[in-house]
């Protein structure tokens, strides 16, 4: 497997509507199975609040901010976020660039 050299991030919080939680997460795997057909090499997970049960977090690795700004002008993202609105009470998007980081295999 290719490694990718990550210099961005992109974050998601999403407040989904109580009662809409799975409807959502399928929502959320529909986007990133397609985002995967344009991006190969994207990876994301979603990530489910323990204290605040109607609030995900999503979070990806991107090449370049470049990638991930084309990402987010696609059409599957705009006709993603179109679909999932009647779910989501709040959304909120963020890029994020690296700081510092600790792999799992650091002293």
């Amino acid at each position: 497997m290719e490694a990718i050299d990550v210099s961005v991030y992109t974050l998601g919080i999403w407040l989904v509507h109580p009662g809409r939680e799975n409807d959502f997460v399928q929502a959320w795997r529909d986007l990133a199975r397609k985002t995967k057909e344009d991006f190969p090499h994207a990876k994301a997970v979603l990530m489910h609040d323990h204290d605040v049960r109607n609030r995900f977090i999503s979070t990806g690795p991107w090449e370049s901010l470049e990638q991930a700004e084309v990402w987010r002008a696609s059409e599957v993202f705009k006709q993603s976020m179109e679909g999932m609105r009647e779910m989501l009470e709040h959304f909120e998007a963020r890029t994020l660039d690296e700081a510092a980081s600790i792999g799992w295999d650091s002293p």
